[in-house]
């Protein structure tokens, strides 16, 4: 029946049935092994990825801003003194990008730049009646921008239009202010520049704070608020990878001689704990295949011992040093390989289970957990190697063994 199977696989998975039991405990052992570290996998991938969406999805990977002006160093007499120098702060102006329109075509032509969009924000006051909040006005071009935040998909109330007169309000500012869709505000901003705006749609960043703060209108209505006629303040950026947007945010300032402030070093705290996270889980399963792989080592030590006059005989009969060592790298890579199938379906119940249990107050789900065919692949390929890797040291072993000393015991 097995004729057609090498001698190599014919011992080995003789040996592993004689050892029902001792090979089942220590398959069992594979398997949740491998379960733990598919679940653990799949599970801080869901995590991170729900954290990171929610972290860009409300902000550009990299902001544009003109270079801050610097103090000037002045000399001037003082009396008693031949010369005395002071630092003189230079006088305010707005904050413009010089020729943004040329930096706006340079971005664009870059490969790792996904969208480019411009804007004008400033500090503004929104008054309905007696009520008075401070906000930051920001004015965009609505098709460019909404590929730089989603605004579409967080919108509440209304919809993403705008026009010259329309404004788009946070939930937390709506509530403070008692209004809704179709009610008009008053922006004043320190220019002395008013306006009286219509309430087109309330959105939610997700934050309280941008809920409360942020008001976006067209780029031109922010232009003329904020005494920016024909300029902006910024320039947001999408790039291709996100957690390179550090480096590219150097590259970009050392070509155009802006402050480039990427989304990491804004939100570095929230960045360093993604990596501490990933740096512990990345422990925790180093650790789990490491008592995998001394678990199935030690039942093959064992397994040797036990099969010593077995070892012998198949020397005498001619059996080679490779033949045998063949004999128990299979056998630690079919553990490895039966445990990694069986992990990998007992993580996939567990990851059943959790989408059960971890749900919302609203019912919906904690977060999205994609069940990736590469990880399922991925764990069974290395179980498979931590068992051929186990079994090395058996192997060289059993290969060692002179037959007479072995059947002697």
């Amino acid at each position: 029946m097995n004729s057609w199977l090498p001698f190599e696989w014919i011992v080995a998975v003789r040996f592993l049935r004689e050892g029902r039991l001792q090979s089942l405990f220590i398959i069992l052992g594979v398997a949740i092994g491998v379960g733990v570290i598919v679940f653990m996998s799949a599970l801080l991938a869901g995590m991170q990825g729900n954290l990171f969406r929610r972290v860009l999805s409300s902000q550009p990977h990299i902001t544009l801003e003109r270079p801050k002006q610097q103090a000037n160093m002045v000399l001037q007499n003082e009396p008693g003194q031949l010369i005395a120098s002071t630092v003189q702060k230079p006088s305010q102006r707005v904050n413009i990008i010089d020729q943004w329109q040329k930096v706006r075509d340079q971005m664009e032509a870059r490969s790792d730049v996904v969208a480019v969009s411009p804007a004008a924000s400033g500090p503004a006051l929104v008054v309905r009646g007696s009520a008075t909040n401070a906000i930051s006005l920001v004015g965009i071009e609505p098709d460019h921008y909404s590929k730089i935040v989603p605004l579409p998909e967080k919108m509440v109330v209304g919809s993403f239009r705008m026009t010259n007169t329309d404004m788009l309000i946070g939930i937390q500012l709506a509530e403070d202010l008692g209004v809704q869709r179709g009610d008009k505000l008053r922006v004043t901003t320190a220019a002395g520049a008013s306006l009286t705006l219509n309430i087109a749609g309330i959105f939610d960043l997700g934050s309280r704070g941008a809920n409360q703060r942020t008001v976006y209108v067209l780029l031109s209505t922010a232009q003329s608020l904020l005494n920016m006629v024909g300029g902006v303040s910024s320039i947001d950026l999408t790039v291709q990878d996100p957690y390179a947007a550090e480096v590219i945010a150097q590259s970009i300032a050392n070509a155009t001689g802006l402050n480039a402030m990427s989304w990491i070093a804004n939100n570095s705290q929230f960045f360093l704990g993604m990596r501490a996270q990933t740096y512990s889980s990345l422990m925790i399963r180093i650790f789990v295949a490491l008592s995998v792989a001394a678990g199935i080592a030690s039942v093959l030590v064992v397994s040797v011992v036990q099969r010593q006059k077995e070892v012998g005989i198949l020397r005498a009969m001619g059996g080679s040093r490779g033949q045998i060592m063949r004999i128990f790298l299979i056998q630690g890579a079919l553990v490895g390989l039966l445990g990694s199938l069986m992990g990998s379906a007992f993580a996939m119940g567990l990851l059943s289970a959790w989408k059960l249990v971890a749900k919302n107050p609203d019912g919906t789900s904690m977060f999205a957990i994609q069940m990736d065919p590469q990880l399922f692949f991925w764990s069974a390929l290395i179980a498979m190697l931590t068992g051929l890797l186990a079994a090395a040291t058996p192997a060289i072993r059993a290969a060692r063994l002179d037959p007479v000393v072995a059947i002697r015991g």
